[in-house]
């Protein structure tokens, strides 16, 4: 006796969906990807040198106002010839407490402080040693991608 495979009519169903689904992703995402894809060094072709970019001069107006309510303070000073390896960081000379009282710079968040284990430590801790992964400059250069970003009331 031989038996009959009947055919699963959901298994028939998802596939049809599945189908239809992809076609309106490709529908929607179609016209996106066949748009030229241009580059913030201009139509320059990837042979060819282009120029060197010009020279930015840096913002240093004052302290900067934050944008939201984490953000890490903006640096408004040179900081091109700093030194921040694993032995040094030129920073604390100006930052770190007691000196940026006689500095007359802002001291070091208490956040920087704190140890791996959440230990107080009377030293900037390891994690927070290099200060550029999260501090940066200011210059004065137009922006190089649109942006509609409003900060929110009350960040400071």
């Amino acid at each position: 006796m031989t038996k009959k495979i009947l055919k699963n009519p959901v298994n028939g169903h998802f596939k049809k969906l599945g189908l239809v689904l992809a076609g309106v992703v490709l529908l929607i995402i179609g016209p996106v990807l066949a748009e030229p894809v241009t580059s913030l060094r201009g139509n320059t072709d990837l042979d060819e040198t282009s120029g060197a970019p010009d020279v930015k001069q840096l913002d240093n107006s004052g302290r900067y106002t934050k944008s939201y309510r984490q953000q890490p303070p903006l640096i408004p000073h040179k900081i091109k010839k700093y030194e921040i390896d694993l032995k040094n960081n030129q920073c604390l000379r100006c930052h770190d407490w007691p000196r940026n009282v006689e500095e007359n710079a802002p001291k070091i968040s208490e956040t920087h402080y704190i140890g791996r284990e959440g230990q107080a430590l009377d030293h900037v801790s390891k994690r927070r040693w290099f200060c550029t992964q999260c501090h940066v400059p200011q210059f004065k250069a137009p922006s190089l991608v649109g942006n509609t970003f409003k900060p929110r009331q009350g960040t400071n």
